[in-house]
């Protein structure tokens, strides 16, 4: 088993996160690729203290990327999950 700092590698503060924070009380993390919706629940809810209602995955896939020369290489794959929280759970950001 995993520890909850492994799974989820970092908390994504963008304009869209931002906006669906304060609106619909859901916040966004990049996460393992291998980890599912049940190791992330418990992962959020040991490591900022608050209670999940629903977990959603997206997988994105790297980008070829050109560097210089003919050769082409290849950013890595990568998971966010989109966090919902029940109402009077919040994560303080700062």
């Amino acid at each position: 088993m995993k520890h909850a700092g492994d799974i989820i590698r970092r908390i994504q503060v963008t304009e869209k996160a931002t906006a669906r924070s304060e609106k619909e009380n859901q916040y966004f993390f990049e996460v393992e690729p291998h980890a599912n919706k049940f190791q992330i629940k418990r992962a959020v809810e040991t490591l900022y203290g608050v209670k999940v209602a629903s977990v959603n995955t997206m997988r994105y896939e790297g980008k070829k990327r050109r560097i210089r020369t003919v050769r082409y290489g290849r950013r890595s794959d990568w998971k966010r999950a989109i966090v919902t929280l029940k109402t009077g759970s919040k994560i303080e950001l700062v």
